[in-house]
């Protein structure tokens, strides 16, 4: 089964741990610091658009791309009447534009989805074609020793009213490759569930790999922190963001 085609129906109930109002601001501050403070940005592997709503109403004119339908038409639900993002069915390893953008963000871990560095090495140099003269690129990445000493072989489950998941870990330190199978019971309109079962593949990257599959790319490396911090990255880092910077375009007189 497709990623995220089940689960798509309740992820922002099982996410709502996740901080996307303090990922939206540390965003935000880091295109700040290099002057990007409105105008067209991309967001990568969007999801049902949380983070790319909270850009938006932060004022920069949002486009969501992501490879998942079903996520697409619950961002689409959450914008419609408002017209201020535009939502693309892509996959981010083949993505098209109109034109370019001044910056490109990605959250969640989407880039561990791609799991060969070729396609990441796509990905990167695609982000740099499209973006404006000396344009940001920030994003963040599940580490290997997260994966490795976190998650490794973990059983999570969690039970509500709406629905109840279970997440099986698996990882393999040789292939870098992390599995995760879910299974998803969702409750239906007449109170009764319906199972789903999903697998899920993630990659640990290291970050010299990063630096170099971004260099080979064409970008400029710009830093890498502690997750959103300006400490640097540790040894026990659990998810790390980067910066980038298009490199190769030369400014319009």
């Amino acid at each position: 089964m497709e990623a995220y085609s089940g689960f798509a129906q309740v992820y922002d109930l099982f996410m709502d741990d996740v901080p996307y109002k303090d990922w939206c601001a540390y965003i935000k501050s880091l295109l700040e610091e290099y002057g990007i403070r409105d105008g067209l940005a991309l967001e990568l592997g969007c999801g049902t658009g949380k983070m790319t709503r909270l850009l938006a109403e932060e004022g920069y004119d949002m486009i969501g791309i992501d490879s998942s339908a079903e996520m697409l038409e619950i961002a689409q639900q959450a914008e419609e009447g408002m017209g201020r993002i535009l939502y693309l069915l892509q996959d981010m390893r083949s993505f098209e534009l109109y034109g370019t953008v001044r910056a490109v963000v990605s959250v969640c871990d989407s880039l561990n989805y791609v799991l060969e560095e070729d396609g990441l090495a796509e990905v990167f140099r695609l982000v740099n074609n499209y973006l404006d003269p000396g344009g940001l690129f920030i994003f963040d990445l599940n580490t290997p020793y997260k994966y490795r000493e976190l998650l490794g072989e973990t059983t999570i489950a969690e039970n509500r009213e709406e629905g109840s998941f279970i997440w099986e870990n698996y990882f393999d330190g040789e292939s870098g490759i992390n599995e995760y199978d879910l299974t998803l019971f969702l409750r239906e309109d007449d109170g009764r569930y319906r199972k789903y079962e999903e697998t899920h593949y993630q990659r640990a990257y290291g970050l010299s790999t990063i630096r170099r599959l971004l260099e080979e790319a064409g970008m400029e490396f710009v830093a890498a922190y502690d997750a959103c911090s300006r400490s640097p990255v540790r040894s026990d880092s659990e998810r790390i963001h980067v910066i980038a910077r298009e490199h190769g375009k030369q400014e319009q007189a």
